[in-house]
């Protein structure tokens, strides 16, 4: 059976980085071309890179010609709500479009629950809750999920992504602990966390297995079926010195968001409620599709992220 020719989107990024080296790991660079505006480290010694940019429409003509499977795992999520629509929704689309034109066969493109909004989420499934995106970034990111349904290809939905690389869900963390010192309302909320090398391995696996796995299409959730209560994560960071000590003051939920509303920080309310809350959807069926297991869950995989995060602090995403 011939090596399935991959075109990796997002390259160098958090997750981009982490399924090259997965890619790495099943010896599968001779097929590989990484897409990116910035050359990719040297993770595949046989990947050919492409320079290109979703924002640029012309820039992608070419980029899957030849290709069996495209991984489209390139987004914005930053304020620019200009570069949210250009990059996400239509450059995902003016992607998935060259891709059909490519005769690709098979396209995994990774999205986020946060299209699902503010919640509270408890436990839900795909199709058992309705979008309702409440900023740029999120809405973007469902905008950019149609082309590639429309295509036959598979949305994997994922919750908070850790592990070395991540900017965005422990330094929010940090600067919300900062400015909220103390137990979060009992630190009983419960939300979806996935470490990104176990992510990169659902995602090659749903990619390039056989079986239930090559048939998936549609949405799934893509993140450890558990959720982690936000108490037992907090405690986990402070072992690993990422965090202080968790302090035996608990606030509830009011005097916390006025605690984070009084002193000045970069996490909104809104991103604190998605932290500290119920968001949490279930993620069997990825899994099973995939054919592999989840593993420990994430708080296990901290440990070899904490170096990074504590050199981090809580510094804004940039």
């Amino acid at each position: 059976m011939s090596t399935p020719r991959i075109v990796v989107t997002g390259a160098t990024g958090f997750v981009g980085s982490a399924v090259l080296r997965r890619l790495a790991e099943r010896d599968q660079q001779a097929g590989v071309r990484t897409v990116s505006r910035t050359r990719a480290p040297a993770t595949l010694s046989g990947a050919h890179w492409v320079g290109a940019d979703l924002a640029d429409g012309p820039s992608l003509r070419g980029v899957c010609d030849g290709a069996d499977v495209l991984l489209s795992l390139a987004s914005y999520v930053g304020p620019d709500a200009e570069r949210c629509t250009a990059v996400n929704s239509a450059g995902t689309a003016a992607l998935v479009a060259e891709a059909r034109r490519a005769g690709v066969g098979r396209i995994v493109h990774l999205s986020t629950c946060a299209v699902y909004g503010p919640g509270p989420h408890r436990g839900q499934d795909v199709g058992e809750l309705t979008p309702a995106p409440v900023s740029a970034a999120s809405g973007s990111r469902l905008a950019g999920e149609g082309p590639v349904l429309e295509a036959g290809g598979l949305v994997l939905r994922a919750g908070l992504v850790l592990g070395r690389g991540d900017r965005w869900a422990v330094p929010a963390l940090v600067d919300a602990f900062r400015r909220v010192p103390a137990g979060w309302d009992g630190g009983a909320g419960l939300a979806s966390f996935v470490d990104v090398d176990d992510l990169a391995r659902l995602i090659v696996a749903l990619a390039l297995g056989g079986g239930a796995a090559a048939d998936a299409t549609g949405v799934l959730h893509a993140h450890h079926p558990e959720p982690v209560r936000n108490r037992d994560l907090m405690d986990v960071l402070a072992e690993h010195r990422v965090l202080p000590a968790r302090p035996d003051a608990d606030w509830p939920w009011r005097r916390c968001l006025d605690a984070l509303a009084a002193t000045p920080g970069w996490v909104s309310e809104r991103q604190f409620t998605l932290l500290a809350g119920d968001h949490w959807y279930r993620a069997d069926a990825a899994w099973e599709r995939a054919g592999i297991a989840p593993g420990p869950g994430p708080l296990s995989r901290i440990g070899p992220a904490a170096r990074w995060y504590r050199e981090r602090g809580g510094v804004a995403p940039g």
